[in-house]
C-alpha cells in the first residue's frame, strides 16, 4: 500500500486532467454488511486510500434484518472523505459502488433529494417474505428458468411485494437496491439499476429488462422498477450536492456496479472463460466465468450477466469456516495445523455446516453437518474440517463438470481461509491442481477495477485487461507429488455417504466417484 499526504481540503472539487504532483485514481465502495469500504486505486493497482465506516443492523429472531438506508449514505460520505483524506492529490477518474446481493427499500422521489426512504432497508438475508416467496416460487417466470434462475425467499422480489403488501405506496415511489440509494445521491436523480443488483428482483438476464407481465401477475406495480443497464454502463456524474457532502469533485463519472459477490470475482482476476474462483469464509462461494448459460436442473447453480455479455456462473455453499469459529474458538489454530499434517487423511470425513440447510452444489433446506469415520481427538476433527472444505470444494467443480463446463484449470481462491499457508495447500492438494491466491481480492478493489475499465470505451471488452493491470501478480501454490491421490478415497467416502442421505442425485455422484477412481 502506497503511503501518500493528507489532503488539506476536504470540501468539492472539480473534475480534471491530472496535474503535476497529482495521481489518477478510481474510487471503488463497498456496501457491506458491518461497513462500507471506500478505497481509491490507481493505475498500476496501488491503493492510495481506504477508509471504512461502520454500519449496524437490526435483527429479529423470526428472521427480519432491517438497516437504516440514510445511514448507507453517511457511511458512503464518511468513508469517502476519509480514503480521500488518506491518499493524498489524486484525480478521481470515475466511481463505481457494489452492495450486497438482495437487499432492497422502497424510496421517494423529492426535490433535492432522489433516493428519500420510506421503509427500513430489507438486508439481503431477511426472511419475512414467506407467503411471497411461496407465490413467486409457484408461479415462477420463464425468464428465470430460461436463465436457470430458482427463486429464493431470501430473494428481493418477495421482498418488495411484502413492502407493498398494502397497495399503492403513494406518488413519486419507487424500488431501489442498496447500490441504487447511493448512486442515486452521488448523480443527483434516480438512477438506473444494474442487471447484478436486480437478479433476485426479477430481472430477465437473457433479454436485459424486466418480465414485466409476469411481474405484474404477481402483484408488482411495474412503475415502481429502475431502468436496467449492463454492469460498467456509466450512470451519469458526481452532482454539485454529493460532491459537498462527499469531497468528491463534481463531474466524476460514476459506473454500474455489480453485487458485492461479483466484485470481489473481478479483484480475484477470474475473467475469463473456463477460469473459477472460491472465496473461502464462514461459507464458501463459487464463481466462474462461461460463453454459454449453464442451466443446472437442481436449480442450485445461477448465473450473473457480465459487463461483457458473458455468463458469470457460481453458487453459494454453507460449508466453510463458521465450524470453525463454532468449535475452535480460541483455540491455538497454528499447534493444530503442525499437528493435523500428519492426519491426511483424517480418519473421518465429514461435510462441515455450521448451521441447517445447503444451497450448493446441492439444494437441500434441511441438511446439517455431518460425518463418517471415527475421529479420534480434537486434531482429528480439526483436520477433518479443513479437508471437508476441500472436499465440497472438489464436489462443486464434479457438479459444474457435470453440467459441461471445463473446470480442469486453475483455480483461484481467496477470504479469510487463505492467511493459513497450510490450508491453502491443502486445498491445492485435494482439488490436484495450481491455486492462485490473489493478493487483495475485496469487492471495494474490484469496483475499483470496473470503474476504470467502464471509463474506458469498450467497459466489457476491457475488463480483463484493466484487471490483469491494476490487480498484479498471484501467488501460486503448486499441489505435492502424490497428494491428489492420497485423498481419493476419502473423498469417494463423502459422495458415498451424500448420496445414501439422498442430498446428492446419482449423476453428480457417478461424476464425483469417476473423477476419484
Amino acid at each position: 500500500m502506497r503511503t501518500a499526504r493528507r489532503s488539506e481540503s476536504s470540501g468539492p472539487r472539480t473534475a480534471r486532467r491530472s496535474e503535476p504532483g497529482t495521481t489518477r485514481a478510481w474510487l471503488g465502495i463497498d456496501l457491506g454488511t458491518q461497513s462500507v469500504r471506500a478505497v481509491l486505486v490507481d493505475a498500476d493497482g496501488a491503493v492510495l486510500g481506504s477508509a471504512a465506516e461502520r454500519l449496524t443492523s437490526t435483527r429479529w429472531p423470526d428472521g427480519r434484518h432491517e438497516q437504516d438506508p440514510q445511514h448507507w449514505w453517511q457511511a458512503v460520505v464518511a468513508a469517502t472523505r476519509h480514503a480521500l483524506a488518506n491518499a493524498g492529490d489524486v484525480e478521481v477518474a470515475a466511481l463505481a459502488c457494489c452492495a450486497t446481493s438482495g437487499t432492497i427499500a422502497l424510496v421517494r422521489e423529492t426535490p433535492g433529494d432522489p433516493a428519500q426512504p420510506v421503509t427500513p432497508g430489507l438486508m439481503y438475508d431477511d426472511g419475512r417474505a414467506v407467503e411471497q416467496a411461496r407465490r413467486v416460487a409457484d408461479d415462477p417466470a420463464p425468464a428465470w428458468r430460461a436463465a436457470g434462475l430458482t427463486p429464493q425467499r431470501t430473494w428481493a422480489l418477495p421482498k418488495a411485494l411484502w413492502l407493498l403488501r398494502d397497495g399503492d405506496p403513494g406518488p413519486g415511489v419507487r424500488l431501489a437496491h442498496q447500490a441504487d440509494v447511493v448512486t442515486s445521491r452521488l448523480i443527483g436523480r434516480p438512477a438506473h439499476a444494474d442487471t447484478s443488483h436486480a437478479l433476485k428482483s426479477g430481472a430477465d438476464l437473457v433479454c436485459g429488462g424486466w418480465p414485466t407481465a409476469d411481474l405484474a401477475r404477481l402483484g408488482l406495480d411495474t412503475r415502481l422498477l429502475p431502468p436496467l443497464v449492463r454492469p460498467g454502463t456509466v450512470l451519469g456524474e458526481v452532482c454539485p450536492a454529493a460532491a459537498e457532502q462527499a469531497g468528491l469533485p463534481s463531474g466524476v463519472p460514476v459506473v454500474a456496479g455489480m453485487t458485492d459477490g461479483c466484485a470481489a470475482q473481478i479483484a480475484s482476476g477470474v475473467l475469463r472463460p473456463g477460469q473459477w474462483s472460491f472465496v473461502v469464509g464462514t461459507t464458501t462461494v463459487l464463481k466462474g466465468v462461461s460463453d454459454t448459460l449453464l442451466t443446472d436442473p437442481s436449480g442450485a447453480l445461477y448465473s450473473h450477466r457480465a459487463p461483457d455479455g458473458r455468463w458469470w456462473p457460481g453458487g453459494a455453499s454453507s460449508a466453510g469456516a463458521g465450524v470453525l469459529s463454532q468449535e475452535f474458538d480460541g483455540a491455538d489454530f497454528a499447534a493444530l495445523e503442525s499437528q493435523a499434517v500428519d492426519r491426511e487423511p483424517a480418519p473421518s470425513v465429514t461435510y462441515p455446516l455450521a448451521g441447517v440447510g445447503e444451497r450448493f452444489p446441492f439444494l437441500r433446506p434441511d441438511a446439517t453437518g455431518v460425518s463418517w469415520g471415527n475421529g479420534r481427538d480434537r486434531v482429528d476433527r480439526f483436520a477433518a474440517v479443513l479437508q471437508g472444505v476441500a472436499f465440497v470444494e472438489r464436489l462443486c467443480l464434479d457438479h459444474l463438470r457435470g453440467l459441461g463446463a471445463a473446470v480442469d484449470g486453475p483455480v483461484t481462491i481467496s477470504g479469510g481461509a487463505t492467511r493459513s499457508r497450510y490450508w491453502t495447500q491443502l486445498q491445492a492438494d485435494i482439488l490436484g491442481r495450481p491455486v492462485a491466491v490473489p493478493q487483495v481480492a475485496e469487492g471495494a478493489v474490484g469496483m475499483a477495477v470496473l470503474a476504470a475499465a467502464g471509463t474506458s470505451g469498450e467497459p466489457g471488452a476491457r475488463l480483463a485487461a484493466t484487471a490483469e493491470r491494476m490487480l498484479g501478480p498471484v501467488r501460486i501454490v503448486e499441489p505435492r507429488p502424490g497428494a491428489h491421490d492420497r485423498f481419493d478415497a476419502a473423498y469417494a467416502e463423502l459422495v458415498r455417504g451424500l448420496a445414501e442421505l439422498g442430498w446428492i442425485d446419482s449423476a453428480l455422484a457417478g461424476t464425483a466417484l469417476a473423477g476419484a477412481a
